[in-house]
């Protein structure tokens, strides 16, 4: 039972990294798509 709970603890700890990262580099895309738009105007 203590197996299976630290490997839920794990995985929900992989998860949340994951998800930042995503975060991160959709702001990171954002950031370069809005300087291209000024370059543009």
């Amino acid at each position: 039972m203590k197996k299976l709970m630290l490997i839920f603890a794990l995985s929900g700890g992989f998860v949340l990294t994951a998800c930042n990262t995503v975060e991160g580099a959709g702001r990171d895309v954002q950031s370069v798509g809005n300087a291209i738009e000024d370059t543009a105007d």
